[in-house]
């Protein structure tokens, strides 16, 4: 959705709230395509602070379909942002010129709902879910989850550099 700001750029209004839509179905980052289960749509707030220069603020959530970090089980797991940006318009200012063409959410007098929301989606996402703090993954032999039972398989590993020790325990239980 894109939010026209023309109008308060023009001076006519100082603050105006819209209730944006979000027409994100799923949520896509380089580790993966996650589906939006449940989403509150934002409302967001856009004041004028002075010359050609805005804060926009709002919040939302939205509810992502993840895998669990240890047994690959998908996992809802709610996501909560809150939008506090600023946009500078002045024209001329090299610095300001800069900003605005960084930010992807700005196209001419527009504001891009969309990529805004997912912006601030990305920085809250946990770095890492799971389905329960006592998840015990995945075998690392056969890849059978362990939260559903055993699989029978011997997961003793040790370090190789402890083998010498490990020789030495034997040879005393020969005796």
């Amino acid at each position: 959705m894109l939010l026209d700001l023309s109008e308060l750029l023009s001076g006519n209004c100082r603050t105006r709230t819209y209730e944006a839509k979000v027409s994100m179905e799923s949520f896509e980052t380089a580790e993966g395509k996650y589906d939006i289960v449940t989403k509150t749509e934002p409302e967001i707030t856009v004041t004028a602070t002075g010359n050609k220069k805005f804060l926009v603020t709002g919040e939302g959530s939205v509810t992502l379909n993840m895998p669990c970090g240890r047994c690959l089980e998908m996992v809802e797991t709610p996501v909560d942002y809150v939008i506090e940006r600023e946009l500078d318009f002045n024209e001329g200012n090299e610095q300001s010129d800069e900003r605005l063409e960084e930010m992807s959410y700005i196209d001419g007098y527009h504001l891009d709902v969309d990529k805004l929301v997912y912006m601030e989606i990305l920085i809250n996402m946990p770095l890492r879910v799971l389905c329960s703090d006592d998840c015990k993954g995945l075998c690392f032999q056969c890849g059978a989850n362990l939260n559903q039972g055993e699989c029978g398989c011997d997961r003793e590993q040790l370090d190789p550099r402890m083998s010498v020790i490990q020789d030495i325990f034997k040879n005393f239980k020969e005796v």
